[in-house]
């Protein structure tokens, strides 16, 4: 039983249930139990056409379809046994014959469903991952540190509220985005890793979409996977850009994203997410992190700051220009912000160390790391004071 080729069924077999008739809670609840029951009877061995209650089909040639048909069959029993079977009976009535399934992609309406701009940003990703994704609720439990119980309420909520969304509405893009976004930024935890997932769905979303920002997305999942294996040490501790290894940065995804990037690029429609992603691939370019071109990424930061006016994208402008112009000039771009931003501190910190005030810079990463809610930059953080009241204390003109 392939399971890959299972889960990258799920979102056409939801949308066809969906656009039959179907609610979204009813239709997800019926494909999950099209999937154990493909679990039960796919691995090798008698066709599942000729097993009882299979719901025909044969699943070597028509994968989707057998599918299809047994989740509308899940569908119609649970319909029956509901006290709604009145209000459904044309539903019952009217169920397709087993066959091909027709040839209509409804995958990006289902990210658009899943993504509603009704959904709090942690539904919307709980539903992506259970109903375009595929994946248990235990999984998304476990990934997010929650109990299951919660877990499977948020989807349970998220799933009503959709249910009275017409499935043809138009959807925004930008908020599938931003979904798929938070659930790349959540990392890996346990046995499920989050970035992958959030790369495999982005590759699903674009190839459903012809859309610039959609490419410039996974450009940037894939130039920052690709230093994943560098960025922590065999500890365990966090390893800053300018101290990885660039020998263990994944080349072939490195070529990838920048290939994504550069064809989004030249469709001169820049938005948010390409604009990351050649910030990120001007650090992948680089041999090395003396070599790294600061002024262009000054300069793609000043369009980020244009296109968003986010005060992280400026906080992020002042680590370039303090690169690219000197510490004084950094400090002096960090000066114009908010000093209660995440990260203000850890920046500043670096900033006074960069411009030789050693005395001042320990005291900042000693707060930053106060403030950190993160255990691995918190620790990070730490040494860095520490090191610093090391040197300092081994000064004897201290």
């Amino acid at each position: 039983m392939d399971e890959a080729l299972l889960r990258s069924l799920i979102p056409g077999v939801l949308a066809v249930l969906v656009r039959r008739g179907a609610d979204f809670a009813a239709a997800e609840d019926a494909v999950q139990d099209a999937l154990a029951e493909a679990v039960r009877v796919w691995p090798a061995g008698p066709s599942p056409s000729s097993r009882p209650g299979s719901g025909g089909g044969d699943p070597v040639r028509d994968p989707k379809g057998w599918l299809v048909t047994v989740a509308w069959r899940k569908f119609l029993d649970a319909t029956r046994a509901d006290t709604a079977r009145r209000r459904r009976e044309g539903l019952v009535d009217e169920e397709p014959a087993p066959g091909p399934v027709p040839a209509v992609d409804d995958t990006l309406q289902l990210y658009f469903l899943c993504a509603h701009p009704s959904l709090t940003p942690s539904s919307a990703v709980a539903l992506t991952l259970r109903a375009v994704g595929g994946l248990t609720t235990r999984q998304i439990a476990e990934a997010y540190l929650v109990p299951e119980a919660t877990m499977a309420q948020r989807i349970s909520r998220a799933k009503r509220t959709v249910s009275r969304v017409r499935f043809d509405q138009p959807g925004d893009v930008a908020t599938v985005l931003r979904v798929l976004y938070l659930v790349f930024n959540e990392g890996y935890s346990g046995d499920l890793d989050l970035a992958a997932e959030a790369i495999r769905l982005t590759r699903q979303l674009a190839a459903a979409i012809d859309h610039p920002e959609v490419a410039g997305l996974l450009a940037l999942m894939l130039l920052h996977h690709a230093r994943r294996a560098a960025r922590t040490a065999p500890d365990g501790s966090l390893v800053p850009l300018a101290e990885q290894d660039r020998g263990r940065w994944d080349t072939g995804a490195i070529a990838e994203g920048v290939e994504i990037l550069q064809a989004a690029l030249a469709r001169d429609r820049l938005g948010e997410f390409q604009a990351q992603a050649a910030v990120a691939a001007l650090h992948a370019d680089a041999p090395t992190a003396e070599e790294t071109d600061w002024v262009q990424i000054v300069e793609w930061y000043d369009e980020l700051t244009r296109l968003t006016g986010s005060p992280v994208v400026r906080l992020n402008r002042a680590v370039a220009v303090g690169e690219a112009d000197g510490p004084r000039a950094g400090l002096a771009a960090l000066a114009e912000l908010d000093d209660s931003l995440p990260r203000y501190t850890a920046v500043a910190a670096y900033l006074h160390e960069r411009a030789g005030d050693l005395t001042t810079a320990a005291r900042l990463y000693a707060e930053a790391a106060r403030k950190a809610t993160d255990v691995l930059e918190r620790d990070h953080l730490t040494r860095q004071a520490a090191r610093l009241n090391t040197r300092l204390g081994a000064d004897p003109r201290r």
